[in-house]
């Protein structure tokens, strides 16, 4: 059922137990109703449960990004449900090959570069919602985008393609009236999936200084929506 409320809408791209939902509950709060979009289907009821606890209106969507044409699909399916999209938020993974910047082949670097046209695919899809109501894109990257990092390997490939495009964006789009922008994450984010799997691969390993609230993560979001200021924030607990 669609619905054709004016209520803004919020368009979650890779929800996870860590700045995903976080980034759900900061707009939830703020009056956004909310779609939540990832491949983990078997999640989505404990997450609605929660955003729905909350007041949020929310429902949540199956994408599988590496899946050319997914996104497309799902963002119709968030339009025809609520009526809109006002903010687009993607922060879903870029599985890669972690070997260091020295061993890097051009299969491996084809190989990551190859996904980043998942994150192009849903700017192009949610564009003409976010021209329709001056609406935001945030996305989020990694910290090898600003810092080398050549242990990294073919990701700093993918992040420095996030960052730039993002900030391209962001120049075309300011124009128009809406907004394009980057996160740029140096750290864990407690709580999620890959803070988690650090922690149980070396469980006597003490991680605090490097690890980042997904709240306080969130509110930089909220942040860079609001008040359209600046095309990137970096929070860095790393270098």
């Amino acid at each position: 059922m669609t619905s054709t409320t004016a209520q803004p809408v919020l368009f979650v791209v890779g929800a996870g137990p860590g700045l995903g939902m976080a980034v759900a509950r900061a707009f939830g709060r703020r009056g956004h109703r909310v779609a939540i979009a990832s491949r983990s289907a078997d999640r989505h009821p404990a997450y609605l449960a929660e955003l729905r606890a909350l007041g949020i209106d929310a429902e949540a969507f199956v994408v599988d990004a590496a899946r050319p044409g997914s996104l497309v699909d799902a963002t119709a399916a968030v339009v025809e449900r609520f009526g809109r999209i006002d903010v687009a938020y993607y922060g879903a993974g870029a599985p890669v090959d972690l070997a260091p910047i020295t061993e890097l082949t051009p299969e491996a670097a084809t190989g990551a570069l190859g996904t980043v046209a998942p994150v192009v695919e849903f700017a192009t899809a949610v564009l003409p919602e976010l021209r329709a109501h001056d609406g935001a894109l945030v996305l989020v990257g990694g910290l090898s985008s600003v810092v080398p990092m050549p242990h990294l390997g073919a990701l700093t490939l993918v992040a420095a393609a996030y960052r730039a495009y993002a900030l391209n964006l962001h120049a075309a789009l300011a124009p128009e009236g809406v907004y394009a922008g980057t996160l740029t994450v140096g750290g864990m984010i407690a709580g999620g999936d890959i803070a988690a799997s650090v922690a149980a691969s070396s469980p006597a390993q003490d991680y605090s200084a490097i690890t980042l609230q997904p709240g306080d993560l969130a509110e930089t979001v909220v942040a860079l929506v609001t008040e359209r200021s600046a095309p990137e924030a970096v929070v860095d607990v790393i270098s």
